[in-house]
C-alpha cells in the first residue's frame, strides 16, 4: 500500500524575493523569504491540492535548512527525504520582479547541500511508498546528483510506480550560461541534449516549455523537438506555451501543435512568471494522479499557474485545493488575481499553518491592571510576566493547544523567549482603555512596527465598541479596525478582534452577533474572534451564527474570563464548549491576579507565585476540557 501519492526529487533553496516591484535586483532594499527549488515547490503544491507529498533533497545544517524543513513540515510534506548535510549550505536563490518581461534572479548553488546527494541517500523501501515520483532536470547535470536521481528512477520502474520529468531547463546551472543570466531560459547546447535524452526512456510524464523541448529534443523547431523526444519516449508529452496554454500529446505528434489535447485557460493578468511552471505542474500532477482525463488535468495546471504568475512568491501563491473549486465555480472578477478581495481571504483562510483545534490560553498581556498595582515598577513588571510564562510552559510541557497573551510594552523579555516553544502567541496593539480605539504608540503612526513582530505572533485587538453605538463612534471604530486588519494581513499575521459590548451598554442575545455583523460588512474578517462569556445558549448560537454566515473558514473563538470567579469561569465554560466554533479560552486575571499583588508587595515569593498560577491555570485547563468532553455529542451533532 502506498501512503505517498509522490515523491519529487532535486532542488531546495532558500528564495530572496525583491520586495520593491519595478526595481533593479541590485537596487533592492528588503526581501521576502520563501522556500523555492522547483522539486521543493512542487511538493508543496502538490500538498496544498490534496496529495500526499514528500521530497528528496539536501539542506545545510544550518538556519535556512532549518527554515525549510519546518517550512515544508507545515506546508504537510513529508520531510524524511531531506538530507542535513553538515559540509554544504543550503542554497539560496535572490529573485526580483523588474516588470512584466524581466524577472532576474541569481542561483547561490555552489557545491550546495542538494548538490551533496548520492546514491547512498535514495532509500528503496522510501520510494516505494509513493505512487509517482517527480524529477527535474538541474539534477541530471552533475553525475552525482545524476545518479542518486536515475537510482530513484530505476527503483520506482522495477515496482511500477509511475514516473514524471519536469525538464527545468536552467542554462546556468547546466554550466552553459554565466552567473549573471539566471533568468535565461535557453541556450542550445548539444551536450546538454544527449545528457538529458539519456534519461528520457525512462519517464511516463515529460513535462516542459517549447524551449525546454528544444533542447530535450535538440532542435528549435517544437514540432521537430517533439518528435525526437517522441522517438526515444513513449511519455505523455506536455508542451507549455505561455499564453497559448498548454498541449498534451499521448501518441505521435501532428504538425500542428494546436492538435493536441488541451484544457480551458484563464485570462489574468502577468505579474511575475518566476515559479509559474512549478504551479502548473502542481495542477497537472493533481489531475495525473487523481485520473482525470487530460482536459482537466490541463484545467488544473493552468489554473495553478495563473495564480502563481498572479503573486508574489513561488511556493506561497499556489492554491489550495478549496480555493481552486472556489476559483472555478466563482469565475475570474478581476484579472489581478492578487487584488481579488474574496479570492485573497479565501487563499489566506486555506492555507494557514497550524493545528489550533484548542486553545486554553493564559492571558497576561495587561498593562493598566499591572501598573495600578501597589508595588509595581516597569522592571517588577517585566520580571512578573516572565514568571507568568514559567507558569504557561510548565502547564504546556510540550503540548499542542496551549497559549499565551502578553504585550510588548512591559512583557517584551517574556515575549520574545515565548518563540518557537510551541505556545500559540496573541499580543495586543490597543491602547488600554481607549474608546474609540487608539493603538499603543510604539507601533508607530503608520503601524510600521508590525513588520519587526515574528511570524507567530497573532495580532491581538480589543475594541470596546457596541452596536448602538452612535455613527460617529461607530465609524471611528470601524476605520481603525480595518486599518489594524489590513496592516496584519499584509505583514502576514493572523488577526484576532477581542470585543465587549457589555463595559459599554445594556445586551441581549442579538447584541454581539450584531457588532460581528457590522465588522464584517466593512470587509474585516479576523481569524479569530475573542468574546465575552455569554449567559445564554441562544446568545451563543446568534454570534456563532454572525460568525460562519460570513466567514466559514474562520479559526474561531476563544472566550475570555472578565476576572470572574472560578465557579463563574466553570459555568461559562459548560456554555461556550457546547459550540463547535469556540476553541477555547483566554483568561488572565483568575489565574495571575493574586500572585501579581502579593508578589509585587514582596508578601510572595517568585517560586510560590508561579506555583501558584500554574496550579490554577491547570486547573482551568481541567475544567474547560472537562466541558468540551461534556459537550462533545451534541458538539458532533452540530458539526454534522
Amino acid at each position: 500500500m502506498s501512503d505517498l501519492d509522490l515523491i519529487t526529487i532535486g532542488r531546495s533553496s532558500v528564495d530572496l524575493y525583491g520586495a520593491q516591484i519595478g526595481g533593479q535586483l541590485e537596487d533592492m532594499g528588503s526581501f521576502d523569504k520563501y522556500i523555492g527549488g522547483s522539486p521543493t515547490n512542487i511538493a508543496c503544491g502538490t500538498t496544498r491540492l490534496g496529495l500526499k507529498s514528500a521530497v528528496i533533497t539536501g539542506v545545510g545544517d544550518e538556519h535556512m535548512g532549518r527554515f525549510i524543513i519546518r517550512q515544508l513540515a507545515r506546508e504537510g510534506v513529508d520531510t524524511q527525504g531531506v538530507k542535513v548535510d553538515p559540509d554544504r549550505l543550503t542554497a539560496l536563490v535572490l529573485l526580483g520582479i523588474r516588470d512584466r518581461e524581466q524577472f532576474p534572479l541569481i542561483f547561490y548553488r555552489e557545491n550546495c547541500a542538494d548538490m551533496g546527494l548520492t546514491e547512498a541517500d535514495i532509500s528503496p523501501d522510501f520510494i516505494r511508498r509513493a505512487r509517482a515520483v517527480v524529477a527535474t532536470g538541474t539534477h541530471l547535470s552533475n553525475p552525482k546528483v545524476e545518479a542518486a536521481t536515475l537510482k530513484a528512477l530505476t527503483i520506482a520502474r522495477e515496482t511500477g510506480i509511475r514516473t514524471a520529468l519536469d525538464i527545468d531547463y536552467r542554462p546556468n546551472l547546466w554550466g552553459v550560461a554565466g552567473h549573471g543570466e539566471g533568468e535565461s531560459r535557453f541556450v542550445e547546447s548539444r551536450a546538454v541534449t544527449d545528457q538529458l535524452q539519456q534519461s528520457l526512456p525512462l519517464f511516463d510524464l515529460i513535462v516542459g516549455t517549447e524551449e525546454e523541448f528544444h533542447i530535450a529534443g535538440g532542435s528549435t523547431d517544437t514540432i521537430a523537438a517533439l518528435r525526437a523526444v517522441r522517438a526515444i519516449s513513449g511519455a505523455t508529452l506536455v508542451c507549455k506555451r505561455g499564453a497559448a496554454g498548454a498541449v498534451a500529446f499521448t501518441g505521435d505528434i501532428p504538425p500542428d501543435l494546436d492538435q493536441g489535447e488541451t484544457g480551458p485557460g484563464f485570462p489574468i493578468e502577468v505579474f511575475n512568471v518566476l515559479g509559474a511552471g512549478d504551479g502548473f505542474m502542481s495542477g497537472l500532477l493533481k489531475g495525473w494522479l487523481d485520473g482525470t482525463d487530460w482536459s482537466t488535468a490541463l484545467k488544473y495546471a493552468n489554473a495553478c499557474g495563473a495564480f502563481a504568475v498572479s503573486r508574489h512568491g513561488c511556493t506561497p501563491a499556489y492554491p489550495s485545493w478549496d480555493e481552486l473549486q472556489f476559483f472555478f465555480k466563482r469565475g475570474i472578477v478581476r484579472r489581478d488575481l492578487r487584488n481579488d478581495a474574496e479570492l485573497e481571504q479565501v487563499h489566506w483562510a486555506t492555507n494557514r499553518h497550524g493545528d489550533w483545534s484548542q486553545v486554553r490560553t493564559f492571558a497576561f498581556d495587561h498593562r493598566l491592571q499591572l501598573e495600578e498595582m501597589d508595588g509595581y515598577t516597569p522592571q517588577k513588571g517585566s520580571a512578573f510576566k516572565e514568571l507568568c510564562l514559567d507558569a504557561a510552559l510548565r502547564v504546556q510541557a510540550g503540548r499542542r493547544g496551549y497559549g499565551i497573551l502578553c504585550d510588548n510594552r512591559i512583557g517584551r523579555t517574556a515575549l520574545h523567549r515565548a518563540s518557537a516553544s510551541g505556545l500559540w502567541i496573541g499580543r495586543p496593539v490597543e491602547l488600554p482603555g481607549s474608546r474609540p480605539i487608539e493603538f499603543e504608540p510604539e507601533l508607530g503612526e503608520d503601524l510600521g512596527q508590525l513588520r519587526e513582530w515574528a511570524r507567530e505572533n497573532v495580532v491581538k485587538l480589543l475594541v470596546f465598541a457596541h452596536p448602538d453605538d452612535d455613527t460617529a463612534t461607530m465609524d471611528k471604530h470601524i476605520r481603525r479596525v480595518a486599518r489594524m486588519f489590513t496592516a496584519a494581513r499584509r505583514n502576514g499575521l493572523e488577526f484576532l478582534l477581542e470585543i465587549i459590548p457589555s463595559k459599554v451598554g445594556p445586551v441581549d442575545d442579538d447584541t454581539n452577533a450584531r457588532l460581528i455583523q457590522r465588522f464584517y460588512d466593512a470587509g474585516i474578517f479576523p481569524n479569530w474572534w475573542k468574546l465575552e462569556p455569554f449567559r445564554t445558549d441562544a446568545a451563543w448560537a446568534n454570534a456563532v451564527a454572525a460568525i460562519e454566515r460570513n466567514d466559514p473558514r474562520t479559526r474561531g473563538i476563544v472566550v475570555l474570563g472578565l476576572d470572574a470567579p472560578e465557579a463563574d469561569l466553570a459555568a461559562s465554560f459548560e456554555l461556550a464548549a457546547r459550540q463547535p466554533l469556540v476553541k477555547g479560552f483566554a483568561v488572565g486575571r483568575t489565574i495571575f491576579g493574586d500572585a501579581a499583588r502579593a508578589w509585587m508587595k514582596q508578601e510572595m515569593t517568585a517560586p510560590e507565585a508561579t506555583d501558584l498560577m500554574a496550579e490554577r491555570y491547570s486547573r482551568l485547563c481541567d475544567i474547560w476540557d472537562a466541558a468540551r468532553a461534556k459537550a462533545a455529542p451534541n458538539a458532533a451533532a452540530k458539526v454534522q
